[in-house]
């Protein structure tokens, strides 16, 4: 074997793949152990391989498990060892794979006696494993080596498999960057590099439209590792993608400085988050919204026309309440039992602070967790028609389009 050839074709494959040489190896290994057991081997047995890297000598094993009458059940006469036929308990229950024990297989299982007989240097339990010396063959007919073409493509499908979840495993909450690939059933895929992730229909912002090609920014959902293929969740709608920017384009939330304590958000639409400074002297709201907006503006640019109000939280709920209806200005805030709050705002401030179809009062109420009821200073007996907005859990408004929003 052309040790010299191998070591460059492992290594290439190793790094079109992002896999350690080491793994690309040992799926060689396996597909050489495939091949074995199809020109020479039987049905049943575990066969196993060893390439030295250094002289390209193979040499080649049986791998057995010591077993009793107690872990595996005997074949009954002329019954073929690898057909299953489940036994039954009743006329009426039949047992399935879960319940039964493995039918002894003489290609796999050898009994702890003799075992004991073959290796008394050995202290062996049941479930050791013992080996067998097998004669090297290096030749293989074309079946078998089409055998061992799927192994090792199986194989290292696996390990990059294990190698993006590796990657990504602890990528859950971050944003990443990626290119629109292809839409499908309304879901758009996104090439993330060595990895594809899919942001679901309902992941998406209700005002955008996808193009090919086109360069976005994403929140890493989840990572699902139940699946054929590493699944990777994105999304731009969810609250927690605006965090983020947050954090990437405000270094005072990057270094705990300042906080974003709750987001309250209509994906598309409009956004409103919480901060708070930990360090006296430092203005959480200037710190997000920087000199001349820049801070602001950058993540406004990532979202498109979806607008954004930052308010200092507060832990004086009249205080905090009163900020939550910005742009609009509270006069005065009452608070009642049962986490309700009347806001009581000017005439002339009475649309903004409800906004549009109520969404302004609403994603105030879900900012604070209150119910928030906005009224006229003017008026306070009278209740105003969308000016009452429950919690989280009693609103569930959709956005409004980008095109009836104010300002």
């Amino acid at each position: 074997m052309n040790l010299k050839d191998l070591a460059k074709a492992v290594q290439q494959v190793a790094d079109e793949k992002g896999l350690s040489p080491e793994k690309v190896f040992e799926a060689v290994e396996a597909s050489i152990a495939s091949a074995y057991k199809k020109e020479y081997g039987k049905r049943g047995e575990i066969i196993k391989t060893k390439l030295d890297s250094k002289t390209g000598i193979m040499s080649f094993w049986q791998v057995k498990t010591v077993v009793d009458e107690s872990t595996v059940r005997m074949a009954e006469e002329g019954e073929e060892p690898e057909v299953f036929e489940p036994r039954r308990r009743d006329d009426n229950e039949v047992l399935g794979e879960e319940d039964r024990l493995p039918r002894y297989n003489p290609e796999r299982h050898i009994m702890i006696d003799e075992a004991k007989k073959e290796f008394p240097d050995k202290d062996l339990q049941l479930g050791d494993e013992v080996t067998f010396s097998l004669e090297s063959h290096e030749d293989f007919g074309r079946i078998a080596a089409q055998a061992a073409k799927q192994v090792i493509l199986q194989r290292l499908r696996e390990s990059e498999r294990d190698s993006i979840l590796n990657e990504w495993r602890n990528k859950e909450g971050q944003i990443v960057s990626g290119v629109v690939q292809r839409f499908e059933r309304g879901h758009v895929y996104i090439d993330l590099g060595r990895a594809v992730g899919v942001m679901f229909a309902n992941e998406s912002i209700p005002s955008e439209h996808y193009r090919p090609g086109e360069r976005l920014r994403f929140l890493v959902l989840a990572v699902q590792e139940d699946t054929r293929l590493p699944g990777i969740i994105l999304s731009r709608s969810h609250p927690n993608f605006v965090s983020k920017m947050f954090e990437l384009e405000v270094p005072e939330i990057a270094d705990k400085t300042c906080e974003i304590k709750s987001v309250a958000r209509e994906a598309g639409s409009r956004t409103k988050i919480a901060v708070m400074s930990h360090v006296e002297g430092v203005d959480p709201v200037g710190a997000c919204v920087g000199q001349r907006g820049t801070r602001v503006m950058a993540v406004n640019n990532e979202l498109g026309q979806e607008k954004i109000d930052i308010i200092e939280w507060s832990e004086d709920p009249e205080k905090f309440i009163g900020s939550s209806i910005s742009p609009a200005k509270a006069k005065s805030v009452e608070v009642l039992p049962r986490r309700e709050a009347r806001v009581y705002v000017a005439d002339d401030q009475l649309s903004l602070a409800i906004g549009r179809g109520g969404q302004n009062v609403r994603l105030a109420a879900k900012l604070t967790g209150w119910k928030i009821d906005v009224r006229s200073q003017a008026r306070p007996e009278e209740e105003q028609e969308g000016g009452t907005a429950g919690t989280v859990e009693e609103t569930a408004g959709p956005a409004l389009p980008p095109d009836e929003q104010d300002d």
